[in-house]
């Protein structure tokens, strides 16, 4: 199941494409009955909880709170047992916005991204270190791949995310 919610005004996209892929998404990490909660906010409020919640004053685009420690989620659910929740993804529109304008891509695949990039952190994976950072670009273009989505964001060896 996908909870999600938008709490801004100002922007307006395909909500129900993003459910879509989130729903694909799952299935494509072998989870397809877990739960995933999607928030979609503005930079303000993106700043506040960065700032509460990793001591950093300042906007990010992305922002991932597992219910699970890294690489303990759970495998699968069997019939009957509660949905697995892996956590909640926060995605800052007003920065998915202005990162697709400099990437040419639609807000909806900036904010696809930006979802494989935070449903990744829910699963454990980093890229704080050159090793992880490598397994994590090829898990993140594997999962781009798994729903149609074009990665046009690596120019010129920089990388988004």
């Amino acid at each position: 199941m996908i909870y999600l919610k938008n709490t801004t005004r100002k922007h307006r996209f395909g909500v129900r494409r993003v459910e879509r892929a989130a729903r694909a998404l799952l299935g494509a990490i072998g989870r397809p009955q877990a739960t995933l909660s999607l928030t979609f906010v503005g930079d303000r409020a993106m700043r506040r909880l960065n700032r509460e919640h990793r001591g950093r004053d300042r906007t990010t685009d992305v922002l991932s709170f597992p219910a699970y420690p890294p690489f303990a989620v759970p495998r699968r659910t069997r019939a009957g047992e509660p949905e697995l929740l892996l956590g909640d993804v926060v995605v800052s529109l007003d920065t998915a916005r202005r990162q697709a304008a400099g990437y040419g891509a639609s807000l909806e695949a900036e904010v696809e991204r930006l979802l494989i990039h935070g449903l990744l952190h829910l699963l454990g994976h980093d890229h704080e270190e050159a090793a992880e950072r490598a397994r994590m670009r090829r898990e993140e273009r594997r999962l781009a791949r798994a729903i149609g989505l074009p990665w046009p964001y690596e120019r010129d060896g920089r990388s988004a995310g």
